[in-house]
C-alpha cells in the first residue's frame, strides 16, 4: 500500500482505467475484476470502488477510452483524401480498428449494464462522435443532402451503425469465418449500394427547374 501517498485521485483514476485496459487486452472481459486491477496498480480494491462506484463504471471508462482513440483514427481518415472515397475510407477504417483492438473491441458488445441503469451521457455523446464523421463524409459525398439536415443525420447514423454491428459481429466471433475475409468488401458494397440510393432519391425529390 505504499504508493498511496504518490498519487492523487485523478492520478489513480487514469492508472486504474490504464490497467484494466491492458488486463482486457490480455485477458478479454473475462479477466477483468476489481481485485485484479488493485493487485496490479497496488492498492485495494476498495479504493478503486471509492473512485468508480462500482466495477462497472470503470469498464465504461475502458470503453470509453476505446471509443475516443476510434475518434481521432476516424479524424485522420476524414482529413485525408477526395470526398468521393471517404465514406469507403471511413468505413475501412472502423472495421480495421476494430480487429486490431478485437478482445476490447468485443467489450462493447459482451458488457452488460445493471438493470434499469443507462449509459452516461458523455458515452452516448463519444458514440454521437463516431456517427458525426459519416454525417459529415456524406453531406461532402451528396452536397444534396445539406439541404435536408434531419434526413442527412439519420442516414449517417444508418451507416454508422450497420458498420458497427459488423465490427461487433466480428470481434465476437458471431460471424461465421468465412465473412472475415471479406469484412472490408462486405463494408464498400454497403456504403457504394446506400450511397447510390441516396443519391437516386435526392436526384427524385430535386424541385424541377
Amino acid at each position: 500500500m505504499g504508493r498511496r501517498s504518490r498519487h492523487t485521485a485523478e492520478e489513480l483514476r487514469e492508472l486504474a482505467i490504464q490497467s484494466a485496459y491492458q488486463i482486457i487486452t490480455e485477458n478479454g472481459l473475462a479477466g477483468i475484476s476489481a481485485r485484479a486491477i488493485a493487485r496490479r496498480i497496488g492498492y485495494s480494491a476498495g479504493t478503486l470502488y471509492n473512485i468508480f462506484g462500482s466495477l462497472d463504471e470503470l469498464v465504461l471508462e475502458v470503453e470509453g477510452l476505446l471509443l475516443g482513440a476510434l475518434d481521432r483514427r476516424l479524424s485522420q481518415v476524414a482529413a485525408e483524401g477526395p470526398p468521393q472515397r471517404q465514406l469507403n475510407k471511413l468505413a475501412r477504417a472502423y472495421l480495421n480498428f476494430s480487429r486490431e483492438n478485437e478482445k476490447v473491441w468485443s467489450l462493447i458488445a459482451q458488457h452488460d449494464l445493471p438493470f434499469k441503469k443507462s449509459a452516461p451521457p458523455w458515452y452516448s455523446e463519444r458514440l454521437e462522435r463516431l456517427s458525426d464523421h459519416f454525417e459529415d463524409a456524406l453531406a461532402n459525398q451528396l452536397p444534396l443532402m445539406k439541404n435536408n439536415p434531419k434526413s442527412l443525420k439519420q442516414s449517417a447514423r444508418v451507416v454508422w451503425a450497420a458498420l458497427h454491428g459488423i465490427s461487433l459481429m466480428s470481434a465476437t466471433r458471431k460471424l461465421p469465418a468465412m465473412f472475415h475475409e471479406s469484412m472490408q468488401h462486405i463494408a464498400d458494397d454497403l456504403i457504394e449500394t446506400y450511397v447510390a440510393g441516396l443519391q437516386d432519391r435526392a436526384n427524385r425529390d430535386r424541385p424541377s427547374a
